[in-house]
């Protein structure tokens, strides 16, 4: 019988691109935790407008998730080493 050959495709991704996404979704975590700001109203009645507009739920947090989506797509455009 005739032995059957496999072609092994190569890896899309190389450990360093898998390095670079996972630090991406890291920093798009951390964007999200500093969007929610935590424990801001302790009463749910009253309407506490310093912790909901603040600085760093409103720009911050957004600019961190941006930067961390440029990291995803970095990570997904480079080519991984080729092993010589």
């Amino acid at each position: 019988m005739p032995e059957k050959k496999t072609s092994v495709s190569p890896s899309l991704f190389g450990k360093q691109n898998y390095t670079w996404m996972i630090a991406g979704v890291v920093v798009i975590a951390i964007g999200m935790f500093l969007m929610s700001g935590g424990q801001s109203n302790l009463n749910p009645a009253v309407f506490d407008a310093k912790a909901v507009y603040s600085p760093v739920r409103i720009t911050v947090a957004p600019i961190v998730i941006i930067i961390g989506w440029v990291i995803e797509i970095f990570a997904i455009f480079k080519s991984p080493r080729q092993a010589e």
